[in-house]
């Protein structure tokens, strides 16, 4: 496809004979004798803080150590079944093609008995000696004993590790088992930044920073972010009769992760260290072709294994879905944001429940925008099926109904079943006659939740191409799955012919984008989130980067993470560079507030947006977006306000301005909470406790706002510092549109990066500003949920053996 804005072709960089600077890795560092518990001075922080992460989403020890156990029934019991089912049955007496007979001789057909399932089912004796006589079955039976051995002592291993993060949270943390979920993760985290000030767990550095944490759980997600950001990792293919097509895999990440990260043969020598070689840009050509190497070996390997693999994909995808889809076919055509999706709209530095909370949310209207697209034709032709089909299964089920022997005719389960999936199909494919066909808008409000677009979406909204290119990030459970069966054979030949030939740019991606950060180790420089080295001019950063086009990250990535990191960690203090962007973004907000319509209009008419965009009531932080989403759909209308008046022509980008600019001027601090660095400023300061006005709630919320404000104070924040992201990407998406659209001319709705420091100090009219709930610090995906994926990144974890050594980013 057209897609996503790839980058172009790496730039090749030319060799030096000169050694990059002698870096510190083997630095010798003294430990001096500390407490005798075994968090400090900790010498492998990144294992440790993931795992306290991981306890802390998967609820504490009882619920982690369950999970292990029936892992390992789980598998125990398919090997077992599927042995039973393939040498333990008798299938010929099981579908009565011979006659059993128990009262004694059978005279003719009709006079057998009724064949139960213990006469389909051989007997214990006769079992063994079919398993026995077939070597192929004794030597899978060995392969999975050994596996289930593996995974026993893996399992032995991680209770004892949960056991010890227990007991950390415990007497560390004072944070009890039964009140751990209580607890949201930016509570833990402030404990452990508070912890280390007291009982140092880093050697190297006194202070511990919110970013530090992150840089440490999510050290090689952001590389992987990143690579895929820089359309470095070869998921790109060109099918025949399909064009392009984006294949990402459980089992092609696993071996991307086995190759550059954690294998015995990747290109860290440790958790937090980039081998030295690979920073030095003599050998560059050597190395390329070591990693070719490592890669052409990887690849054989999976090609050996592809059976084996192949065979336990189809009876794991047997036993999970095959229920599912007898049961409710129409699950097929459920929908899921894939695993490309899921890298190519991850913020740098975004925790997993940061992402599910955030794709969760845009959950709903990207299947609405996806399910606004129909095909007169196909919907005249599924109507007609659904016609025939279900006129034979009414047939059939009132037959059964009146006379339950035809339940006993051949094959006449198996047509009901069929005939009542193919009308479930079919009519999934006739559209809803109630449906509004709005896709601008419905793709604007899930820009709102994912953040990130391509730039030719704008305007293009109702085309078949940006759909098709939607569902690579929005896709089919069905395709998921045949994706997922499919892995293990299309696997060995992405990692033996298009990975290799991108050695030597993945050889230079990781010399030029990493960077040593004291007492955190290396690091891939994005994850920074520099302005200056990696910002991008077309996204507000003009003026303030020095980023070449192969530095730059695309799509906004690095401004936009920037501004997520902020909102969910308010206690963070950013760089310079970093400050000096969000203050020049702040100054641009207040100004383009200022030709934006009134947040009072706004808000009185985004129960008309939820009408149009969801099924549901609005809450508070719904509000404030429904707000901005209904502004281009009432200013396109010209319908009149709730006032009576029309809505002034101005553009999306001034309507999300003008409400971030109000949700600034109603922030009330909580007590001890500072925000100095806040993304807007404040113009009333307050030590009042934060959300605890009913005069504000009133004014801004209805009244089943309040109810929830009464619930969850904790929840209601984290709410709303999503809803101000939200805004802040859409706001950031247009004036980003109007610069690289309108380049030359003068921007009519927004104020020019070029005029900040003239009006720097203007505020917003007071007419304009509305008493708004600030935003609050708070928080925010085997192969076949998510949940999966984030396991087998901790079993990962906690069997890398841990170095005796301590560098210069061990601890």
């Amino acid at each position: 496809m057209a897609g996503f804005e790839t980058y172009q072709e790496y730039q090749r960089i030319e060799d030096y004979d000169e050694d990059s600077p002698p870096g510190e890795e083997d630095l010798l560092i003294h430990v001096p004798e500390g407490r005798g518990d075994p968090w400090h001075h900790i010498k492998n922080l990144d294992n440790f803080f993931t795992r306290i992460y991981h306890f802390h989403q998967k609820n504490g020890f009882a619920c982690m150590v369950l999970s292990e156990f029936f892992e390992l029934v789980q598998f125990l019991f398919v090997v077992t079944f599927t042995t039973f089912l393939f040498n333990c049955v008798e299938y010929d007496v099981l579908f009565a093609n011979r006659v059993v007979n128990h009262t004694g001789q059978s005279l003719g057909p009709l006079d057998r008995n009724k064949v139960t399932l213990p006469d389909a089912i051989l007997p214990g004796e006769q079992c063994t000696e079919r398993i026995q006589g077939n070597s192929w079955i004794i030597f899978l039976l060995i392969m999975a004993a050994i596996f289930w051995l593996y995974r026993l002592v893996k399992v032995i291993f991680n209770v004892l590790s949960y056991w010890e993060i227990r007991q950390f949270y415990k007497k560390a943390l004072k944070i009890q088992m039964d009140e751990l979920c209580n607890f949201t993760w930016q509570e833990v985290q402030g404990r452990l930044i508070h912890l280390q000030r007291e009982q140092p767990m880093c050697v190297q550095k006194r202070e511990l920073s919110e970013l530090d944490i992150y840089h440490r759980i999510l050290r090689f997600k952001n590389y992987t972010v990143a690579m895929i950001n820089k359309s470095l990792l070869p998921v790109r293919l060109r099918v025949p009769f399909f064009g392009d097509t984006i294949f990402l895999t459980q089992g092609l990440k696993y071996n991307f992760e086995l190759i550059l990260f954690w294998g015995p043969l990747s290109l860290f020598q440790n958790k937090w260290s980039l081998h030295p070689k690979y920073k030095r840009a003599a050998n560059r050509q050597e190395l390329a072709k070591q990693l070719s190497r490592i890669i052409l070996l990887t690849g054989l390997v999976n090609l050996l294994l592809c059976p084996f693999v192949l065979v336990w994909q189809v009876l794991y995808a047997f036993f999970s879905y095959a229920e599912v889809i007898k049961r409710e076919p129409g699950s097929l055509g459920a929908r899921r944001w894939s695993l490309f999706g899921r890298l190519y709209l991850r913020h740098f530095n975004e925790l997993d429940h940061e992402l599910q909370g955030r794709l969760g949310r845009g959950y709903k209207p990207a299947a609405k925008y996806m399910n606004a697209f129909v095909s007169p034709l196909l919907a005249v032709l599924a109507k007609n099926v659904a016609f025939f089909t279900g006129s034979v299964l009414a047939v059939l089920i009132a037959l059964t109904v009146y006379d339950e022997d035809v339940l006993t005719v051949q094959h006449i389960l198996t047509a009901i079943t069929v005939l009542g999936v193919v009308v479930t199909i079919t009519r999934s494919f006739i559209p809803d006659e109630h449906m509004v066909w709005c896709p601008e808008q419905l793709l604007q409000c899930v820009l709102a939740h994912i953040h990130y677009m391509p730039d030719h979406w704008k305007g293009n909204a109702n085309k078949s191409e940006t759909r098709d290119e939607m569902a690579q990030l929005f896709q089919y459970k069905a395709v998921f799955i045949l994706e997922e069966l499919l892995s293990p054979i299309i696997t060995p030949f992405i990692l033996i012919f298009p990975l290799r030939s991108k050695s030597l740019e993945i050889i230079d991606f990781f010399r030029n984008f990493t960077v040593d950060v004291a007492g955190v180790g290396d690091i891939c420089s994005f994850a920074q989130m520099d302005i200056r080295r990696h910002g991008n001019p077309q996204w507000m950063s003009e003026g303030q980067t020095e980023a070449s086009v192969y530095q730059q990250a695309e799509n906004g990535k690095t401004e936009l993470s920037l501004m997520h990191f902020t909102i969910k960690n308010p206690h963070w203090q950013p760089p310079q560079e970093s400050s000096v962007f969000i203050s020049h973004l702040k100054e641009k907000v207040q100004q383009d507030a200022q030709t934006g319509p009134s947040p009072q209009l706004l808000l009185s008419e985004a129960p008309l947006c939820t009408s149009l965009l969801s099924n549901e009531s609005a809450t508070g932080p719904d509000n404030l977006l429904a707000s901005v989403l209904a502004h281009p759909v009432l200013t396109s209308s010209g319908l009149p306000g709730r006032n009576r008046r029309f809505v002034p022509p101005s553009s999306t980008a001034s309507a999300a301005a003008s409400v971030l600019a109000s949700l600034s001027s109603s922030q009330q601090p909580h007590a001890g909470r500072s925000r100095s660095y806040t993304l807007l400023p404040s113009r009333q300061q307050h030590d009042d406790t934060m959300y605890c006005s009913d005069h504000t709630v009133g004014n801004s919320m209805s009244a089943s706002d309040s109810r929830m404000l009464s619930q969850s104070c904790s929840a209601l924040a984290s709410e709303f510092a999503s809803a101000e992201m939200s805004l802040h990407a859409i706001y950031m998406h247009e004036v980003h549109q109007q610069k690289t659209q309108h380049a030359s001319a003068p921007l009519q709705a927004s104020v020019p990066m070029r005029d900040l420091s003239a009006n720097s100090g203007s505020q917003i009219q007071s007419a304009q500003t509305v008493t708004l709930v600030p935003p609050a610090s708070g928080r925010l995906g085997g192969w076949a949920e998510e949940e999966e994926e984030e396991q087998a990144d901790e079993e990962e974890i906690n069997t890398n053996p841990v170095p005796d050594q301590t560098s210069r980013g061990s601890s």
